[in-house]
């Protein structure tokens, strides 16, 4: 089998920014556009909850075909064929809403796109893998963090501000859907063109052998599960984002429930400015600060005290529960009008930069535990296992703000982030030689 190698000087500032724009609108509208969706159509919590896990599920399992785009054809193949199925699943889901208003056939077409990006997501990966050196991955985790949030105020703020808009406008929420998915749907295809006719080729192509087709399935885990002090790797990649997998399916619902039921009562498109767009753009930033502290100071002295950054300030969420606050202000910019409420904003702006540190510093963490023939495969494990810590929390989200309310709830998130601090310290980061 042909060794997938890079054949020329290839600049990363020509796709880096373009494949993680591209992988991460259907992954943040499954996982967070959909939360939004199912709010405003009046869907009860504990089965937002719920569908939001179990449609996460592909990605907790990936690493069970991610040996076959590892072992055939080219990344650059599969990531193609991903983006354009995404094009048509999009359009699909446009043409769904319009002319069913059962809410089966929407999770239908939800959970073929979740395959699909979850797909899409291992053969970018491993296109980035091989493309780049240990340097420049530490160096663009940061950029391609931010490009990724990029997508997040894409698919999180401007498709929710749209459906709220039109929603709005036409009196009907579904047909405002209806327009986002088109919109999304246009997107991907523009991005399926670019790809299609720009991407850099960095991998041979693989021949045809007689032992193509028996995928090394055992090798591959056992080297992974073979690493140094494993135990607690898997252990640690299952707990960083704990807090979050709760806080994740329930932010959205406390921004739009009404102050009666424990919430801030703020309008669909106005949570798609303050969450969706201003607050990925703090996100943004804490990416590209993260991505430069780790390949300043290494991963061994950084991860530490980035993850506590992006940890703390989930008790913001504690103390919006506790005061609700309700003041807000009318503004017009370039003739749209949305209102911006000052304190929930500035407590989403400190979580969601905070977050994008620490964030960073852990996705550098699962491309140190991506090593040799098949580390396009050990990172979409790496991955999965940290999917699959956030299933059941995510699960049962809903189930825990019905019995308890959003004060507990996201108390609760707070304490969950201590047992990822208190791991660090046993992880085998080997970095003193090489920054990042």
């Amino acid at each position: 089998m042909a060794q997938e190698q890079i054949t020329g000087s290839k600049n990363p500032w020509s796709f880096v920014p373009s494949l993680y724009f591209a992988q991460g609108i259907p992954f943040i509208i499954v996982n967070q556009l959909s939360v939004a969706m199912l709010m405003s159509m009046g869907v009860s919590k504990e089965l937002i909850g719920l569908i939001g896990s179990l449609l996460s599920i592909p990605w907790s399992i990936k690493f069970l075909w991610s040996p076959i785009v590892d072992t055939h054809n080219t990344k650059r193949w599969w990531l193609i064929m991903m983006q354009f199925i995404l094009a048509v699943g999009f359009l699909s889901m446009a043409i769904v809403m319009k002319v069913s208003p059962d809410l089966m056939p929407m999770i239908i077409i939800f959970s073929m796109i979740a395959f699909v990006s979850a797909t899409h997501d291992i053969a970018i990966d491993g296109y980035y893998l091989y493309a780049l050196d240990d340097g420049n991955q530490a160096l663009f985790s940061g950029i391609r963090s931010a490009f990724y949030r990029v997508a997040m105020i894409f698919s999180g703020g401007l498709l929710a501000f749209i459906a709220g808009e039109v929603g709005t406008k036409y009196l009907d929420i579904r047909f405002g859907w209806v327009v986002s998915f088109a919109v999304a749907s246009i997107v991907m295809f523009s991005i399926w063109v670019y790809h299609r006719f720009t991407l850099p080729q960095v991998e041979t192509v693989r021949v045809k052998s007689e032992t193509k087709a028996n995928i090394p399935f055992a090798k591959i885990f056992k080297d992974y599960f073979m690493q140094d002090k494993i135990g607690i790797v898997v252990s640690f990649i299952l707990v960083y984002r704990l807090g979050e997998a709760i806080l994740l399916k329930m932010v959205q619902p406390f921004l739009m429930d009404k102050p009666e039921a424990g919430g801030l009562g703020i309008p669909l498109k106005d949570v798609g400015i303050i969450y969706g767009t201003f607050g990925i753009l703090a996100l943004v930033f804490g990416g590209i600060l993260g991505g430069w502290l780790v390949k300043k100071y290494g991963l061994r002295k950084a991860i530490l005290p980035l993850a506590f950054i992006m940890h703390l300030p989930n008790l913001l969420y504690v103390y919006l529960a506790a005061t609700l606050p309700t003041g807000h202000w009318g503004v017009n910019l370039f003739s749209i009008s949305f209102d911006i409420y000052p304190v929930a904003q500035i407590c989403v702006l400190l979580e969601q930069f905070g977050y994008g540190i620490g964030f960073t510093a852990f996705m550098v963490f699962l491309l140190r535990t991506s090593k040799g023939e098949y580390k396009t495969s050990h990172y979409a494990i790496s991955t999965g296992i940290m999917a699959l810590g956030m299933i059941l929390p995510g699960a049962v989200s809903g189930i825990i703000q019905h019995s308890a309310g959003y004060f507990w709830l996201f108390l609760i998130c707070s304490i969950l982030t201590i047992p990822s601090l208190l791991l660090i310290k046993f992880l085998p980061i080997g970095d003193d030689n090489i920054k990042g």
